[in-house]
Protein backbone atom coordinates (compact mmCIF):
# COMPACT_ATOMS: atom_id res chain seq x y z
CA UNK A 1 0.00 0.00 0.00
CA UNK A 2 1.19 3.61 -0.66
CA UNK A 3 3.12 5.01 1.84
CA UNK A 4 2.24 1.89 4.59
CA UNK A 5 4.94 -1.20 5.37
CA UNK A 6 2.80 -4.00 4.99
CA UNK A 7 3.09 -7.38 3.95
CA UNK A 8 -0.20 -7.70 2.30
CA UNK A 9 -1.61 -6.45 -0.25
CA UNK A 10 -5.33 -4.42 -0.10
CA UNK A 11 -6.97 -4.27 -4.05
CA UNK A 12 -10.24 -1.78 -4.35
CA UNK A 13 -13.26 -2.33 -6.50
CA UNK A 14 -13.90 0.71 -8.20
CA UNK A 15 -16.59 1.61 -10.40
CA UNK A 16 -15.56 4.61 -11.72
CA UNK A 17 -13.14 7.40 -12.16
CA UNK A 18 -14.16 9.37 -8.67
CA UNK A 19 -13.98 6.06 -7.20
CA UNK A 20 -10.67 5.32 -8.45
CA UNK A 21 -9.35 8.63 -7.33
CA UNK A 22 -10.78 7.52 -3.65
CA UNK A 23 -9.00 4.45 -3.33
CA UNK A 24 -5.80 6.23 -4.55
CA UNK A 25 -5.92 8.81 -2.23
CA UNK A 26 -6.88 6.48 0.26
CA UNK A 27 -3.21 4.63 -0.13
CA UNK A 28 -4.33 1.26 -2.29
CA UNK A 29 -1.97 0.73 -4.71
CA UNK A 30 -3.91 -1.74 -7.06
CA UNK A 31 -7.96 -0.94 -7.95
CA UNK A 32 -10.43 -3.75 -10.33
CA UNK A 33 -11.77 -1.13 -12.43
CA UNK A 34 -14.88 -1.88 -13.23
CA UNK A 35 -18.17 -0.49 -14.42
CA UNK A 36 -22.16 -1.10 -13.27
CA UNK A 37 -20.96 -2.53 -9.80
CA UNK A 38 -25.19 -2.78 -8.85
CA UNK A 39 -24.31 -5.69 -11.48
CA UNK A 40 -21.40 -7.44 -9.95
CA UNK A 41 -18.95 -5.57 -12.05
CA UNK A 42 -18.87 -4.98 -15.95
CA UNK A 43 -16.59 -3.88 -18.41
CA UNK A 44 -15.52 -0.57 -17.65
CA UNK A 45 -15.34 2.31 -20.72
CA UNK A 46 -11.46 2.60 -22.10
CA UNK A 47 -11.63 6.10 -21.45
CA UNK A 48 -11.95 5.61 -17.96
CA UNK A 49 -9.01 3.67 -18.15
CA UNK A 50 -7.31 6.39 -19.54
CA UNK A 51 -8.33 9.14 -17.04
CA UNK A 52 -7.03 6.95 -14.03
CA UNK A 53 -3.46 6.02 -15.87
CA UNK A 54 -3.39 8.95 -16.82
CA UNK A 55 -3.50 11.32 -13.81
CA UNK A 56 -2.47 8.08 -11.39
CA UNK A 57 -0.06 6.65 -13.35
CA UNK A 58 1.23 4.69 -9.93
CA UNK A 59 -2.02 2.85 -9.14
CA UNK A 60 -1.88 -0.31 -10.47
CA UNK A 61 -5.29 -1.11 -12.71
CA UNK A 62 -6.61 -4.32 -13.26
CA UNK A 63 -9.72 -4.04 -15.40
CA UNK A 64 -12.54 -6.58 -15.77
CA UNK A 65 -14.02 -7.64 -19.05
CA UNK A 66 -17.63 -8.83 -18.54
CA UNK A 67 -20.11 -8.27 -21.05
CA UNK A 68 -23.12 -8.54 -19.10
CA UNK A 69 -25.09 -9.33 -15.68
CA UNK A 70 -25.90 -12.95 -14.56
CA UNK A 71 -23.39 -15.78 -14.99
CA UNK A 72 -20.74 -16.72 -16.73
CA UNK A 73 -21.58 -18.99 -19.61
CA UNK A 74 -21.01 -16.66 -22.46
CA UNK A 75 -22.38 -17.09 -26.25
CA UNK A 76 -19.45 -16.58 -28.78
CA UNK A 77 -21.30 -13.01 -29.46
CA UNK A 78 -20.06 -12.04 -26.55
CA UNK A 79 -16.99 -13.81 -26.21
CA UNK A 80 -16.08 -11.81 -29.06
CA UNK A 81 -17.04 -8.40 -27.43
CA UNK A 82 -14.69 -10.06 -24.91
CA UNK A 83 -12.06 -10.77 -26.95
CA UNK A 84 -12.12 -6.71 -28.63
CA UNK A 85 -12.47 -5.16 -25.50
CA UNK A 86 -9.23 -7.21 -23.82
CA UNK A 87 -7.44 -6.14 -26.35
CA UNK A 88 -8.46 -2.41 -26.45
CA UNK A 89 -8.05 -1.97 -22.40
CA UNK A 90 -4.40 -3.55 -22.37
CA UNK A 91 -3.64 -1.05 -25.28
CA UNK A 92 -4.53 1.49 -23.03
CA UNK A 93 -2.55 0.68 -19.79
CA UNK A 94 -4.33 -1.91 -18.09
CA UNK A 95 -2.04 -3.92 -16.11
CA UNK A 96 -4.06 -6.86 -15.95
CA UNK A 97 -7.54 -8.22 -16.72
CA UNK A 98 -10.22 -9.93 -14.64
CA UNK A 99 -12.11 -12.38 -16.66
CA UNK A 100 -14.08 -15.85 -16.22
CA UNK A 101 -15.74 -18.44 -18.57
CA UNK A 102 -17.87 -21.42 -17.53
CA UNK A 103 -20.03 -24.17 -19.53
CA UNK A 104 -23.23 -24.33 -18.55
CA UNK A 105 -22.53 -27.05 -15.82
CA UNK A 106 -20.20 -24.20 -13.66
CA UNK A 107 -17.37 -26.50 -15.46
CA UNK A 108 -14.22 -23.86 -16.54
CA UNK A 109 -15.02 -23.24 -20.46
CA UNK A 110 -11.47 -23.72 -21.51
CA UNK A 111 -11.37 -22.84 -24.71
CA UNK A 112 -12.58 -19.17 -23.91
CA UNK A 113 -10.43 -19.16 -20.86
CA UNK A 114 -7.08 -20.46 -22.51
CA UNK A 115 -7.72 -17.34 -25.60
CA UNK A 116 -8.50 -14.90 -22.87
CA UNK A 117 -5.12 -15.68 -21.22
CA UNK A 118 -3.08 -15.61 -24.00
CA UNK A 119 -4.23 -12.61 -25.12
CA UNK A 120 -3.28 -11.21 -21.55
CA UNK A 121 -0.17 -12.80 -21.36
CA UNK A 122 1.02 -12.10 -24.75
CA UNK A 123 0.67 -8.03 -23.31
CA UNK A 124 3.23 -8.80 -20.73
CA UNK A 125 0.20 -8.38 -18.27
CA UNK A 126 -1.80 -10.41 -15.20
CA UNK A 127 -4.38 -12.25 -16.34
CA UNK A 128 -6.71 -12.71 -12.97
CA UNK A 129 -9.98 -15.30 -12.66
CA UNK A 130 -12.39 -13.51 -11.03
CA UNK A 131 -15.55 -14.93 -9.05
CA UNK A 132 -16.64 -17.69 -11.70
CA UNK A 133 -14.54 -19.51 -9.95
CA UNK A 134 -16.88 -19.58 -6.77
CA UNK A 135 -19.76 -21.54 -8.75
CA UNK A 136 -17.67 -24.31 -9.58
CA UNK A 137 -18.21 -27.96 -8.18
CA UNK A 138 -14.70 -28.75 -7.73
CA UNK A 139 -11.95 -25.74 -6.26
CA UNK A 140 -9.14 -27.92 -6.51
CA UNK A 141 -9.46 -29.60 -9.77
CA UNK A 142 -10.08 -25.91 -10.95
CA UNK A 143 -7.31 -24.26 -9.22
CA UNK A 144 -5.30 -27.12 -11.74
CA UNK A 145 -7.04 -25.75 -14.92
CA UNK A 146 -6.10 -22.31 -14.13
CA UNK A 147 -2.60 -22.72 -12.94
CA UNK A 148 -2.28 -25.11 -16.28
CA UNK A 149 -3.98 -22.12 -18.19
CA UNK A 150 -1.55 -20.03 -16.87
CA UNK A 151 -3.74 -17.62 -14.88
CA UNK A 152 -1.81 -15.59 -12.51
CA UNK A 153 -4.36 -14.43 -9.80
CA UNK A 154 -7.59 -16.05 -8.36
CA UNK A 155 -10.67 -13.81 -6.75
CA UNK A 156 -12.89 -16.08 -4.56
CA UNK A 157 -14.87 -15.76 -1.29
CA UNK A 158 -14.05 -19.98 -0.87
CA UNK A 159 -17.36 -20.91 -2.95
CA UNK A 160 -19.60 -18.67 0.04
CA UNK A 161 -21.61 -15.80 -0.39
CA UNK A 162 -18.81 -14.14 1.75
CA UNK A 163 -14.97 -14.45 2.70
CA UNK A 164 -15.39 -15.26 6.23
CA UNK A 165 -17.48 -17.91 5.28
CA UNK A 166 -15.54 -19.23 2.64
CA UNK A 167 -12.27 -18.89 5.15
CA UNK A 168 -11.46 -22.96 5.93
CA UNK A 169 -11.37 -23.72 1.76
CA UNK A 170 -9.97 -20.31 1.64
CA UNK A 171 -7.03 -21.52 3.66
CA UNK A 172 -6.69 -25.25 1.98
CA UNK A 173 -6.52 -23.13 -1.09
CA UNK A 174 -3.59 -21.00 0.08
CA UNK A 175 -1.50 -23.41 1.74
CA UNK A 176 -1.78 -25.84 -1.06
CA UNK A 177 -1.36 -23.26 -4.04
CA UNK A 178 0.78 -20.08 -2.57
CA UNK A 179 4.04 -21.01 -4.31
CA UNK A 180 2.33 -21.34 -7.29
CA UNK A 181 -1.00 -19.28 -8.19
CA UNK A 182 -2.34 -16.25 -6.52
CA UNK A 183 -5.00 -16.53 -3.86
CA UNK A 184 -7.10 -13.20 -3.73
CA UNK A 185 -9.93 -13.10 -1.09
CA UNK A 186 -12.93 -11.26 -1.81
CA UNK A 187 -16.58 -10.36 -0.62
CA UNK A 188 -17.53 -8.73 2.50
CA UNK A 189 -13.98 -7.75 3.50
CA UNK A 190 -13.54 -4.35 5.48
CA UNK A 191 -11.55 -3.07 8.34
CA UNK A 192 -13.72 -4.81 10.90
CA UNK A 193 -13.00 -8.72 9.67
CA UNK A 194 -9.90 -8.16 7.50
CA UNK A 195 -7.19 -8.74 10.57
CA UNK A 196 -9.56 -11.96 11.15
CA UNK A 197 -9.52 -13.49 8.04
CA UNK A 198 -5.82 -13.02 7.32
CA UNK A 199 -5.40 -14.87 10.39
CA UNK A 200 -7.87 -17.53 9.99
CA UNK A 201 -6.81 -18.53 5.99
CA UNK A 202 -3.25 -17.10 5.48
CA UNK A 203 -3.72 -15.22 2.21
CA UNK A 204 -1.48 -12.10 1.83
CA UNK A 205 -4.28 -10.17 -0.73
CA UNK A 206 -7.79 -8.98 0.13
CA UNK A 207 -10.38 -7.26 -2.05
CA UNK A 208 -12.98 -4.86 -0.91
CA UNK A 209 -15.49 -2.68 -2.00
CA UNK A 210 -14.61 0.00 1.11
CA UNK A 211 -18.15 1.38 0.02
CA UNK A 212 -19.67 4.72 1.35
CA UNK A 213 -22.57 6.53 -0.35
CA UNK A 214 -23.78 9.77 -2.10
CA UNK A 215 -26.71 11.44 -2.58
CA UNK A 216 -28.08 12.84 -5.86
CA UNK A 217 -31.03 14.27 -5.57
CA UNK A 218 -32.36 14.47 -8.97
CA UNK A 219 -32.67 10.27 -8.81
CA UNK A 220 -36.80 10.86 -7.68
CA UNK A 221 -38.45 13.41 -9.54
CA UNK A 222 -41.60 14.29 -10.55
CA UNK A 223 -43.17 10.92 -9.45
CA UNK A 224 -40.22 9.58 -11.49
CA UNK A 225 -37.86 6.89 -10.15
CA UNK A 226 -34.57 5.69 -11.24
CA UNK A 227 -33.72 4.29 -8.15
CA UNK A 228 -33.15 0.59 -7.17
CA UNK A 229 -33.85 1.38 -3.01
CA UNK A 230 -36.66 2.68 -1.07
CA UNK A 231 -36.99 5.25 1.30
CA UNK A 232 -34.66 7.92 1.92
CA UNK A 233 -32.00 5.43 0.43
CA UNK A 234 -33.85 5.68 -3.00
CA UNK A 235 -31.69 9.02 -3.33
CA UNK A 236 -28.35 7.57 -2.97
CA UNK A 237 -25.87 5.98 -4.86
CA UNK A 238 -22.78 3.61 -3.49
CA UNK A 239 -18.86 5.15 -4.39
CA UNK A 240 -15.52 3.71 -2.63
CA UNK A 241 -15.21 5.70 0.04
CA UNK A 242 -11.52 7.37 0.88
CA UNK A 243 -11.82 6.59 5.14
CA UNK A 244 -12.97 3.03 4.67
CA UNK A 245 -9.81 2.52 2.22
CA UNK A 246 -7.36 4.41 5.07
CA UNK A 247 -9.12 1.98 7.88
CA UNK A 248 -8.78 -1.10 5.92
CA UNK A 249 -4.97 -0.65 4.97
CA UNK A 250 -4.56 0.92 8.42
CA UNK A 251 -5.48 -2.63 9.88
CA UNK A 252 -3.30 -4.99 7.35
CA UNK A 253 -0.17 -2.58 8.04
CA UNK A 254 -0.16 -3.01 11.52
CA UNK A 255 -0.12 -6.79 10.59
CA UNK A 256 3.43 -9.23 9.77
CA UNK A 257 2.73 -12.49 7.74
CA UNK A 258 5.92 -13.63 9.83
CA UNK A 259 3.29 -13.12 13.31
CA UNK A 260 -0.14 -14.80 11.05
Amino acid sequence: MSGNSSDYIVEVCCGSYYDARQAFEGGAQRIELNSALALGGLTPATATLCLVKENMPSLKVVAMVRPRGAGFCYTWEEFSEMEAACSDLLKNGADGITFGCLKEDASLDQEKNKRMTALIKDAGKEAVFHRAFDCVENPFFVMEQLIEAGVDRVLTSGLKDKAMEGAELLKALQERYKDRIQILAGSGVNADNVCELIRKTKVTQVHSSCKGWKRDATTVRNGVSYSMFQGEQRYMYDVVSKEMVEKLLLQTAGMSSKNV
